[in-house]
């Protein structure tokens, strides 16, 4: 008896925990660079994101109308990085041609430590909210790795359905999509 109550005490502690948790999305800035370089040479970013160069120093000095570039923060500690852009407008034109009805998410968390505690739940969550908050958004895109089953196990489980495999540059990449009317908050 005395085994099952610890173990509903600490799923009790568990959840009060995370109900205390406070998770927002902050614009990155510059001063935001050492930091996601440092990311981008974790094991588990590389994983899911060998081939790109972010050039930080640069791109964290424009604000193109087209994008959101978000840090990540848990109780005010930079824990991931959101990129939500609208992938017509997109200077680079990676997507090719999509309507302007669209979003695009990138996102990883870059410490180790806030991998599977529900946060990229939470962050996501709130990157979904941001792109619908615009009326004229009718679905969201990603791009995760082929290889990267448990990736996409965690955009399906928030309402992503595969739509198609599609090489991007050297990423052979699984497209999922979100459709605001399948979201379910």
């Amino acid at each position: 008896m005395l085994q099952v109550w610890q173990k509903h005490e600490s799923v009790s502690d568990e959840v009060t925990k995370m109900s205390e948790t406070r998770v927002i999305l902050r614009e990155a800035c510059i001063d935001d660079a050492p930091l996601l370089r440092h990311w981008d040479e974790q094991p588990h970013v590389l994983e899911s994101d060998p081939n790109d160069d972010w050039d930080w120093e640069i791109e964290l000095l424009k604000t193109p109308f087209w994008r959101e570039q978000l840090v990540a923060e848990v109780n005010g500690v930079p824990i991931g990085f959101v990129q939500i852009i609208n992938p017509a407008q997109e200077e680079s034109h990676y997507w090719g041609d999509v309507s302007n009805d669209l979003r695009a998410i990138d996102i990883w968390i870059g410490e180790a430590d806030y991998l599977s505690q529900g946060y990229g739940t939470i962050i996501m969550r709130q990157a979904i909210e941001r792109c619908f908050m615009a009326n004229n958004v009718t679905g969201i895109i990603i791009d995760p790795l082929a290889s990267n089953v448990r990736a996409h196990r965690f955009y399906q489980r928030l309402g992503f359905k595969p739509v198609g495999h599609r090489m991007f540059g050297e990423d052979n990449t699984l497209v999922h999509q979100l459709d605001r009317a399948d979201y379910v908050k």
